[in-house]
């Protein structure tokens, strides 16, 4: 039976490890780790510096979950600087409302499933410190790359908070796993990027409920042989990039690729990433 006809069935125990064919990917970088260990398992330009794109809300979830004494009820009005931002930005959006009440929890399922920028800036405004809101997302960008650091992302560095960069936003596919791994040891992070569709109810001026649009993941590749998230990320530079997790039979892994030419392509990447990966195992 050959490598792929091994892989195509699920046969995965049958194949010695050296015997799997490292896989071929387009994207220009890409790495995969097990998930369990830690240990390198695939490696392409995986030290590279590449724009992020929304990956980068990866970070921002990692920094409003690392909150000491975080209530995820907690609601936070949303404002006019962030509807101004989205229009200004030609951003993606949750499509939030200025005026509603929305909670923290609300917020983390409205940044990673619908990629929403507002709710991205809405947590980065709660969540940093200052008089303004130019000050507070500022502050809480600056929380992003301390958080870098203590991680061991070498080669990473924030310039906001949705990974519309302002000039210096980067990062690696093994350092987007490195935080990867970090982010999925919060059980609240794992619920949220295995969620397919969220509809959220949020408070309106007028205290009357609001029943949110249902908000679904921007991950094609949900539920697709254990796949678990995490989160897509795409732009005219950054082209399309994919932080990934994925869990069978017991076996991890864990990895990104960035600058895919098309989602198409990304997704077979990650494809052959995953099942190398269980391969491998």
């Amino acid at each position: 039976m050959t490598t792929g006809a091994v892989l195509a069935t699920g046969a995965l125990t049958a194949v010695p490890a050296q015997a799997v064919t490292k896989p071929t990917i387009t994207a220009k970088g890409g790495y995969l780790m097990n998930g369990a260990t830690g240990a390198t398992l695939f490696t392409k330009s995986a030290d590279t510096k590449r724009l992020t794109a929304s990956t980068t809300k990866i970070m921002t979830a990692k920094v409003v979950l690392s909150q000491s004494n975080l209530n995820l009820d907690t609601k936070v009005t949303i404002r006019k600087e962030v509807s101004d931002y989205i229009v200004s930005k030609g951003a993606s959006s949750a499509r939030l409302i200025v005026g509603d009440k929305v909670t923290v929890r609300q917020l983390l399922y409205g940044m990673m499933l619908p990629s929403g920028c507002d709710a991205a800036m809405s947590l980065a405004d709660k969540f940093g410190t200052g008089t303004t809101v130019k000050a507070r997302t500022a502050n809480f960008i600056g929380k992003m790359n301390t958080m870098a650091k203590s991680l061991g992302m070498t080669n990473t560095h924030f310039d906001s908070f949705d990974g519309i960069s302002n000039g210096s936003n980067y990062s690696t596919p093994r350092d987007l796993t490195k935080l990867a791994r970090s982010a999925m040891k919060s059980t609240t992070f794992k619920s949220v990027v295995k969620t397919k569709s969220y509809t959220a109810k949020t408070i309106t001026k007028t205290g009357a409920t609001r029943t949110m649009a249902a908000w679904k993941n921007t991950n094609a590749l949900l539920g697709w042989n254990g796949t678990l998230g995490i989160k897509t990320g795409s732009g005219t530079e950054a082209k399309y990039c994919l932080v990934f997790a994925a869990t069978l039979n017991g076996e991890q892994v864990m990895g990104a690729v960035l600058t895919s030419s098309s989602e198409a392509n990304r997704t077979a990447d990650v494809k052959k990433l995953i099942n190398y990966g269980y391969a491998r195992i």
